[in-house]
């Protein structure tokens, strides 16, 4: 066995980091680690102005209006908790797929019992949910409009744009959980006419962990599921009315942010394109790899097809957890065994009953030779199990 750790888990969260994540990291926290907007001295202030960097890189990567107009969270599951349910009362409409997430799906869950109605919409493996049948579906009282821009489970792209426009003609709220698209496909929520955005630190933006992040577009109503301390305001018992400080109770993660800022700025600094495009061949060089061997069947999008760097498997019928486990354990190769908290995405696939699927999901910092050894040590589980 390589002694070299492949790692090819970064649907999960992305590893390693650049450098400069590290060393921002580290830095701040020995230099800059004050509490934001809290107090007046040097370290304080030094951490509020890690804050706006962070915000207005944020804001940069994703065409904002402002600053301002992007929350920081601690990850894309308490972004999206924020915008379903800081935007939708008893006896609205929410229009949802069958590819989503269980931080999606499990708040609408929660809110059908509280009298809001849900339609989920059956998207296809391949070329992901029909804007027109998003169309059909819309209601007078239908509120919102939520989706996943790529599939944690299959890759599968859904066309953010086409769905956005259609959602802006109709008045309707539309929310996209980036938690597979932020920091490896180029977003421009204005552009895609996109209400919030949901997107996590500590995958395609490669930060740490314990970061994330809702953009929301101006004008959008929506409330605050916490109160607490801001820095602002503290005169008053109610909570601040202004952006982005609403949403923002409690101590933000600084020294996260400031890796946040650091990933971010790596992204900028190579392109978004560059990485689109490197991680586009070496997914299609896995894809083309894996149909050559006897027993390893994909799910979801083929070769050369409009897809994310998220690769779904089955070996021989075999359990996902015993086939990621010797990848690990003879290969040291990672990938992910099981169901990755999306049932209704494997449900659609056929695999839910049998345990889910191995995942591979590769980024920009693995190579070719990552790859190939992946497709050895396939080729060898194929043989055993």
């Amino acid at each position: 066995m390589d002694d070299k750790l492949v790692y090819l888990d970064n649907a999960a969260t992305s590893f390693p980091k650049p450098e400069s994540v590290y060393a921002a990291v580290n830095k701040a926290l020995r230099e800059s680690c004050g509490n934001p907007g809290r107090s007046g001295h040097r370290i304080s202030l030094s951490a509020g102005r890690i804050i706006d960097e962070a915000r207005m890189l944020c804001a940069r990567l994703f065409h904002a209006q402002s600053p301002e107009n992007i929350i920081f969270t601690n990850n894309t599951t308490t972004a999206l908790n924020l915008a379903i349910k800081g935007t939708i009362k008893p006896g609205d409409h929410v229009i949802t797929s069958s590819l989503e997430h269980n931080s999606v799906a499990r708040p609408l869950k929660f809110l059908e019992g509280e009298g809001v109605e849900v339609t989920k919409i059956p998207a296809d493996l391949h070329s992901g949910l029909d804007a027109l049948r998003i169309e059909e579906a819309i209601k007078p009282d239908t509120r919102l409009v939520v989706c996943t821009h790529i599939s944690n489970v299959t890759g599968t792209v859904n066309d953010i744009s086409a769905i956005g426009a259609i959602c802006r003609d109709k008045g309707v709220l539309f929310l996209v959980d980036a938690a597979q698209s932020a920091g490896t496909r180029p977003i421009d929520v204005q552009e895609m006419r996109v209400d919030m955005l949901a997107f996590p630190g500590h995958k395609g933006l490669l930060g740490p962990q314990g970061t994330g992040g809702l953009y929301v577009r101006p004008g959008t109503e929506l409330k605050t599921i916490i109160q607490g301390g801001t820095g602002t305001s503290s005169e008053s018992l109610a909570q601040p009315e202004s952006m982005p400080e609403k949403f923002e109770s409690g101590t933000l993660n600084t020294p996260g942010l400031v890796g946040l800022a650091a990933g971010i700025q790596f992204i900028l600094e190579i392109g978004i394109e560059r990485i689109e495009q490197w991680e586009a061949m070496l997914t299609n060089r896995l894809i083309e790899g894996i149909n050559s061997i006897d027993g390893v069947t994909i799910v979801g999008p083929g070769l050369n097809a409009n897809r994310g760097s998220v690769v779904s498997i089955s070996i021989n019928k075999a359990s996902s957890a015993d086939s990621a486990l010797m990848m690990d354990a003879a290969f040291n190769i990672a990938v992910r065994g099981g169901l990755h908290c999306a049932p209704d995405a494997h449900r659609s696939a056929g695999t839910l009953e049998s345990g889910g699927t191995v995942r591979i999901s590769p980024n920009y910092l693995n190579s070719e030779d990552d790859i190939d050894r992946c497709l050895s040590a396939l080729e060898a589980c194929a043989r055993s199990l």
